[in-house]
């Protein structure tokens, strides 16, 4: 079985300890520079980085609150529920020197995949570390169809807790 592998992210800026099997997607196709995207080869499992300009208009919840609504508008998601935003424990991330408040949220939804016309039942977890000496927001978004749902381990415990600078 496959180990764990570093990778590093944003030209070396941050680097990630992710799981076995991710495929790095800008091998597959356009990825924009303020992002890093993942996928599992045999899921529909994804996980995107996005460096974020920072939203100092909206604090707390409502800024973990105001990242889902954005892409969830981008996607286009029907019948969305959401549970509640936590606050995520700052001394389990490798960030959290550089992290003034990072925050959870888990959501149901359904998405049409681009060039499809079904929407699927589709888990978005997100997770939002907010960086203001750098005015950046770092949101971390991965989604998994309901029948990979057990795969969640795949990306999320470990790329919350094992991002750090390059």
């Amino acid at each position: 079985m496959k180990s764990s592998r570093n990778y590093p992210l944003f030209g070396g800026t941050f680097s990630s300890i992710l799981p076995p099997g991710p495929i790095d997607v800008s091998n597959l196709r356009w990825v924009p520079d303020h992002q890093e995207v993942f996928c599992h080869p045999m899921t529909d499992q994804s996980l995107i980085m996005e460096l974020l300009e920072l939203q100092a208009h909206v604090q707390g919840e409502a800024a973990a609150r105001y990242h889902f609504e954005d892409v969830r508008g981008e996607q286009g998601a029907k019948a969305v529920q959401v549970e509640p935003v936590q606050s995520l424990s700052l001394e389990n991330l490798a960030l959290r020197g550089y992290c003034q408040e990072a925050w959870v949220l888990y959501s149901k939804q359904q998405v049409a995949k681009e060039n499809q016309q079904v929407a699927k039942d589709v888990t978005l977890n997100q997770a939002l570390l907010r960086l203001p000496q750098y005015q950046t927001d770092l949101l971390l978004t991965s989604h998994q169809h309901s029948h990979t749902q057990q795969l969640i381990s795949w990306t999320w415990k470990s790329v919350t807790s094992a991002m750090e600078p390059g």
